[in-house]
């Protein structure tokens, strides 16, 4: 072979080993781009849709709407709808209650005006005046338990604790607080007694009338009426009972009972527990001791009868059902009795039992007056007419004390 035939040959040679580089340099790079696109394609959008549900969740959380907190907050706004029904149900039903007692006081009222013209008695003053001007909110009722034979006693009253004259409205106007002697009629009604009382109330006017016949045997029906008229006449907070030989300070008693107002069924006074007496003849004889079980038993807890407090709802009680209560010998082991099965809270409170000085005297000099004082050995003041002015000069709270007072329950 000749020279130029063997250098053709090398050239073409040359050629395509240029060619053949580069035709597996190209499919190299088109292997590359192929397999490229097969793996980072899915995987891009594998890891886009993860991002994506992250962000949202993330954006949930940030936002406070994370499932389930979302559903933690629909229990709680369930729970919080359900609580503000059930008070409304319970708001509802008060309103309810008021309404109803409400109702009751006013036919306690009417009850009480007709039994007055039934009875033959003229009807009070103070329920003509109410007939006509409509009821006001007092504090307290306080009633003043005295007989025919006391004028002494009513007059050393008027001449001590009891504010008189213009003293007296003013007292029921700015503080809110009615007093009254409490007294029924004599067994011949319009006779001697009754025109002397009468005579008594024209000048003082200063007298609750009651239909009811007087007689010691018969307090505990007198308390009975006392508290059935005085609910009908007053809208008041508290009815107090007392008796006429008792040195009370008003202002002292409104301040402790403020802090009861918010109770709804109160009874408060110096809670005892005394013996059941069944021995014929003695004071304070109980002729249904059996009653009460075994000879020697005690009564159950209740008020001592020289003076005690009931709250508005317990009157408008009694008066409701003064029909069915039963009357023991001892008017304040009656009430005790009426309140026996009734969800009231009892009171004890010692400074409504004071003694008289130095007992009372010493403890307003330690500034702790007494509301009330009176001898336990006379149940009341002994010869309270001539002793209750030496009471009121060394126990008593002051004048300024009343006026001052603003009878506001302690936040």
């Amino acid at each position: 072979m000749s020279w130029k035939s063997k250098g053709e040959q090398s050239s073409r040679s040359v050629i395509s080993q240029k060619w053949t580089l580069l035709l597996c340099l190209g499919s190299f790079c088109a292997g590359l781009l192929f397999t490229n696109r097969m793996w980072t394609v899915p995987e891009h959008k594998g890891i886009a849709r993860t991002t994506a549900m992250e962000a949202e969740e993330l954006k949930l959380v940030l936002e406070g709407c994370d499932p389930k907190a979302l559903h933690k907050k629909e229990v709680q706004n369930e729970s919080k709808d359900v609580f503000g029904e059930v008070l409304k149900t319970h708001s509802a039903i008060q309103t309810l209650d008021k309404t109803i007692s409400s109702l009751e006081m006013e036919l306690a009222a009417a009850r009480a005006a007709q039994k007055s013209i039934r009875g033959g008695s003229p009807l009070s003053q103070d329920l003509k005046k109410n007939e006509s001007s409509g009821k006001r909110k007092y504090l307290m009722v306080i009633g003043i338990n005295t007989a025919f034979s006391s004028r002494k006693r009513r007059d050393s009253v008027r001449a001590t604790w009891m504010p008189q004259g213009e003293k007296r409205r003013k007292l029921e106007e700015e503080k809110g607080i009615i007093i009254r002697f409490v007294i029924g009629h004599s067994a011949t009604s319009g006779g001697i007694l009754d025109r002397a009382i009468e005579a008594e109330d024209q000048k003082h006017g200063d007298f609750l009338r009651l239909n009811h016949v007087e007689g010691y045997l018969e307090l505990s029906a007198k308390t009975k009426e006392y508290f059935t008229t005085a609910v009908a006449l007053w809208d008041a907070d508290f009815y107090i009972k007392v008796d006429d030989d008792v040195h009370v300070n008003i202002a002292t008693l409104g301040e402790t009972l403020v802090r009861h107002r918010s109770k709804p069924r109160v009874y408060i006074g110096c809670m005892k527990s005394g013996p059941v007496l069944n021995q014929k003849g003695v004071r304070y004889h109980e002729p249904e001791y059996w009653k009460f079980g075994e000879a020697g038993n005690r009564y159950f807890r209740h008020a001592t009868g020289q003076l005690y407090a009931i709250s508005k709802d317990l009157a408008t009680y009694i008066s409701i059902n003064q029909h069915v209560l039963h009357r023991y010998a001892n008017e304040d082991v009656s009430l005790g009795s009426w309140f026996i099965g009734v969800d009231v809270e009892h009171i004890d409170d010692r400074r409504l039992c004071c003694g008289t000085p130095p007992d009372c005297e010493w403890k307003a000099q330690a500034g702790n007056v007494c509301v009330a004082s009176f001898d336990w050995s006379c149940s009341g003041i002994c010869r309270s007419a001539e002793r209750i002015k030496e009471v009121h000069r060394r126990c008593g709270e002051g004048e300024n004390a009343l006026w001052s007072a603003s009878f506001r329950e302690a936040a």
